[in-house]
């Protein structure tokens, strides 16, 4: 099924490239409320679905929270901070000795992976 490229979805795609922490659908949603305060938060819902869904976008599901996007959709991890909540990108190669060895022992070919590392972030050490 093809999706329309309507102006909230265009809204929508704008705000998670604007906001570059990882944010939250409530979070993409009170920046776009900011200056289209007659969008509804369905719409934003609906919108970041299909855009994460499509491939555009990448969902980072945080398994303690609300997921949050990332407009990066290049082949990187994460990391959460379990003080902040702050999702921050890594940057580094493919764990392939990983993925290889959980598709021996688990017979699945593997297609996409999410890994999310938690820690505590630089900054909130310092505190």
């Amino acid at each position: 099924m093809q999706t329309r490229n309507t102006i909230q979805r265009q809204i929508v795609l704008q705000a998670v490239n604007q906001i570059h922490n990882h944010p939250t659908a409530d979070a993409i949603y009170a920046f776009i409320a900011a200056q289209h305060p007659t969008i509804s938060k369905a719409t934003v819902y609906r919108n970041l679905n299909q855009l994460a869904a499509q491939g555009e976008i990448l969902r980072v599901p945080v398994p303690t929270g609300a997921d949050h996007f990332d407009f990066n959709i290049k082949p990187h991890y994460h990391v959460r901070c379990t003080k902040c909540g702050g999702v921050f990108d890594v940057f580094m190669p493919p764990v392939t000795d990983l993925i290889d060895r959980v598709e021996d022992s688990s017979g699945v070919e593997l297609h996409r992976y999410e890994i999310l590392f938690e820690g505590i972030c630089s900054a909130c050490r310092k505190d």
